[in-house]
């Protein structure tokens, strides 16, 4: 018997899709004074001299800025409390919740939210963020014996971050979890139809690129507040590829907002579309009708 498939998967970036800023700049910098520029710098010496890949490059250097400090997860945890979000981000997420119809939830739809992003796993989830989202993906590290942050335990970079809109497709959450064992497409919790993903720049290019081969949907945020229009212009030149992203929107997040049209807009269609098939499916007895459970 397939599964339901009565989710609907959102699933954002991080860094300048869900807040303007970068995570570390806004409260491990500040907190360690470390100076944003120097540590960018220094960045760039080791991806360009020394040949590191940019995400591990980014991971070293934090860990030797860090070094005497000794932070531990819990520490980066707390510092996540202090992040701030572009407008009607956390409320969004209570309130798309209002889209779905009476005949939506009778058929189970349900919205789930995720988080897939390169910054630093521990940072998110202690902020406002955490009690929203199903499940939220980043880089993390790993302790030592005297419970410092001591090495990179979980590497996302821009390309793998794949991997993880697999995990969500499958219901593979825990990345001990091998997700190349084969699923039929109709095991799956959440096929790419019934998913979105919002994104910021070239660096979401790939995810762009599994949501428009699975027949997903994309769209791209841009900062309206970016005088020098940088943040705008990531986005425009995604538009510019034919068929990679659908929609390019300000990232303002409050109800009425072009973006926020554009989201419950596609929840509205994406539910429509479940509880058709769903109905088509226990006509034919594929599965179960909801609330029936089979002895």
């Amino acid at each position: 018997m397939s599964s339901p498939q009565n989710i609907i998967g959102i699933v954002y970036d991080y860094d300048q899709t869900l807040s303007p800023t970068y995570m570390q700049d806004e409260v491990v910098f500040p907190r360690f004074g470390i100076n944003p520029t120097e540590f960018w710098k220094r960045c760039h010496v080791l991806v360009d001299e020394q040949g590191y890949e940019n995400e591990l490059a980014y991971l070293k250097t934090m860990l030797d800025y860090l070094q005497f400090d000794g932070p531990s997860n819990a520490d980066l945890e707390e510092l996540g409390k202090g992040l701030q979000f572009y407008p009607g981000i956390p409320e969004m997420f209570e309130e798309l919740e209002d889209v779905l119809r009476e005949d939506h939830r009778a058929m189970g739809v349900k919205i789930e939210h995720y988080i897939v992003s390169s910054g630093i796993k521990q940072l998110i989830s202690g902020s406002r963020l955490r009690p929203y989202c199903r499940e939220i993906f980043g880089c993390e590290f790993a302790e030592d014996q005297s419970g410092r942050i001591a090495f990179p335990r979980r590497v996302i970079s821009h390309t793998s971050k794949t991997q993880y809109l697999f995990r969500i497709n499958k219901g593979m959450l825990d990345p001990s979890e091998d997700v190349n064992d084969h699923m039929p497409d109709e095991l799956r919790p959440i096929p790419f139809p019934n998913m979105i993903y919002l994104g910021d720049g070239p660096t979401d290019v790939p995810c762009f690129t599994v949501m428009k081969r699975n027949h997903g949907h994309s769209i791209a945020v841009y900062n309206p507040q970016d005088k020098t229009r940088s943040s705008f212009r990531k986005a425009f030149h995604l538009s510019g590829v034919p068929g990679r992203i659908q929609y390019i929107a300000p990232a303002d997040f409050r109800g009425g907002s072009h973006l926020r049209l554009i989201l419950e807009e596609k929840i509205l269609e994406i539910a429509n579309h479940i509880v058709a098939r769903r109905r088509q499916e226990i006509v034919e007895g594929i599965v179960a009708a909801p609330g029936h459970r089979e002895e």
